[in-house]
């Protein structure tokens, strides 16, 4: 069930509303199920329906008329509520509708149980699945109504009675979900031909601007660029920015103005001071490594930072978690503006349902994510291109991301956080499945002979023996026996490679363990190749770590150790 609460200056004119039969469509039997005493009269059961209204209004407006003497009524004395079950719930009877009203007055202090004081109300029900309670917020002492968070009132309310009546239990917020647009809105997106309203289209791109900017001040300067959309930026006495807001070209209120939206009324996270927090709190992209000339591949930077984010919600705190979270939702931001034509509709679909997933009441530690933040930043230097297998890599990892998200935010209870993520899920994973099929096809066309693939085979069911059959019933598995073919071919040893590869993080979730081998064989292979020396050292420690497994003394120096694994090129 949901309720949604308004407020009126007009008594009639909502009782007019609720028994009307004509312009509304639903409006078939419009009754009085319960009011403030239970002998209200009811406009809908009279043979007299325009004087049995005016009776109605008239005690419904009594004590608005005596506090008005006083001057104490308030300018808008209207309280209106309307409730509706979920889709697929039972139709309730017009007992348990008129329960159901008196818990809502109740909850939300506009006639608290046993107050004789409590203000004049009625529950009036037109259709199967909804009621509306209209009400005037003049007690009976003639003072206002104390219905501060109403809505919260009657939403915890709410959650209980489909508890006990065995409806659908609707998933809640915590007041941290973006603002829905309004049907105004709605209705001038229509009108415009578009299918995004005005805050919509502007909270996706200050979301993404956000997502590759460095700093607060190039923020600024990249919103201030963005072609159909006009900024006013609000600065303090001293000259420090305070505050931005946006409008979208050409959409005007009636006086020809431009609407106008702050930072806050896009999204929570998006007023400046929280921006401003984020870009605050970036690391620079990692440099080269010591005696290379090439620099880090990006993709593979951010894919590595992503990666251990299972690892952060699992084990960090909840501020830290929060934050790389927050952060990880700036990498979803920014792929739509990165990758090919073809694959944006859904990173961009993936994008606005996971925004949901990356705001909850914890305050994120946003310092905690500075190297992932730095990561995705460096993203905006390299467009996807070639292959794409940058984008199918981080698109592998993004996706056991979102199942940790969920994960993270089931246990604590979030509900809309839960739903956004596994909506962002479904987007991605189909994205993923396109973006990964060339690459992999690319590699499996250079599928090594059956010797090596002997060979590869052998050493995967050493290093991981509990996913072995798995791997080699794969259809990725050539495309892994190549990527392990190339390293090697490149000077790395791929039995150390593998070795490093399935402990970088867990393989029990992956969909296609051989799939998520082969991007980390690929990534630890991207860098220099070990010296001979380098190699060797690795081989001894490669042979202690199983020795001590197998509970062995390892070799001493003095002694022959097993021979380094051979090479073949």
């Amino acid at each position: 069930m949901i309720a949604k609460i308004g407020s009126g200056k007009d008594t009639a004119g909502l009782i007019r509303y609720l028994f009307d039969t004509k312009k509304a469509k639903d409006h078939t039997d419009p009754h009085l199920i319960a009011s403030w005493d239970g002998f209200a009269p009811d406009p809908g059961r009279a043979d007299d329906f325009d004087a049995t209204k005016k009776r109605l209004v008239a005690d419904l407006d009594l004590r608005v008329k005596q506090a008005r003497r006083l001057g104490r009524v308030p300018e808008r004395h209207v309280w209106h509520c309307s409730v509706r079950a979920a889709p697929g719930d039972r139709h309730l009877t017009d007992a348990e509708w008129a329960d159901i009203a008196r818990r809502i007055v109740a909850a939300t202090g506009i006639a608290p149980q046993g107050d004789p004081d409590g203000c004049r109300w009625v529950a009036v029900r037109h259709a199967d699945d909804h009621i509306h309670i209209a009400a005037t917020k003049v007690r009976g002492d003639l003072s206002t109504a104390r219905h501060w968070n109403d809505y919260l009132k009657a939403d915890k309310e709410l959650a209980a009675i489909e508890k006990e009546y065995g409806l659908l239990q609707v998933v809640r917020g915590d007041r941290t979900a973006t603002k829905r647009p309004t049907r105004a809105e709605m209705e001038k997106a229509r009108r415009a031909g578009t299918t995004r309203t005005s805050r919509e289209r502007l909270r996706t791109t200050v979301r993404q601007l956000v997502s590759i900017a460095t700093s607060p001040e190039e923020f600024l300067h990249l919103l201030d660029g963005v072609e159909g959309v006009l900024v006013d930026v609000q600065h303090f006495p001293s000259g420090d920015v305070r505050g931005y807001k946006v409008a979208v070209a050409g959409d005007t209120n009636a006086a020809g103005e431009p609407i106008w939206f702050s930072g806050a009324k896009l999204a929570p996270d998006l007023s400046f001071p929280k921006i401003r927090e984020r870009l605050t709190a970036i690391e620079a992209p990692p440099a080269a490594e010591p005696g290379s000339r090439r620099r880090p591949n990006p993709w593979y930077q951010a894919t590595a930072a992503a990666e251990r984010i299972p690892h952060h919600l699992d084990h960090g705190d909840d501020a830290a978690a929060q934050a790389h979270i927050a952060a990880f939702g700036e990498a979803i931001d920014v792929l739509p503006l990165l990758a090919p034509s073809h694959l944006r509709p859904q990173l961009q679909q993936a994008a606005t349902a996971f925004e949901r997933a990356t705001r909850s009441r914890i305050r994120a530690q946003q310092d905690q994510a500075r190297a992932l933040r730095g990561a995705v930043r460096a993203l905006r230097t390299v467009p996807v291109t070639g292959d794409g297998s940058g984008l199918a890599m981080f698109l592998d990892i993004a996706v056991l991301v979102i199942f940790a998200t969920a994960r993270w935010h089931q246990a604590r209870q979030h509900d809309q956080q839960v739903a956004a993520a596994h909506q962002a899920l479904v987007h991605l994973q189909a994205v993923y499945q396109q973006a990964a099929a060339e690459p992999l096809a690319a590699l499996a066309q250079r599928q090594p002979p059956a010797r090596t693939m002997e060979r590869h085979a052998q050493r995967i069911l050493v290093i991981v023996p509990e996913h072995a059959q798995q791997i080699l019933d794969d259809p990725a598995w050539p495309a892994l026996a190549a990527a392990l073919t190339e390293a090697e071919t490149a000077g790395h040893d791929p039995e150390l490679l593998l070795q490093h590869a399935a402990r970088q993080r867990t393989l029990d979730d992956a969909r296609s363990t051989a799939r998520t081998l082969t991007w980390r064989i690929q990534r630890l292979a991207a860098r220099q190749a070990p010296s001979a020396r380098a190699r060797a050292a690795q081989a001894r420690t490669s042979v202690a770590a199983r020795t001590a497994q197998r509970g062995q003394t390892p070799p001493s120096p003095s002694q022959p150790g097993p021979a380094a694994p051979s090479r073949h090129r």
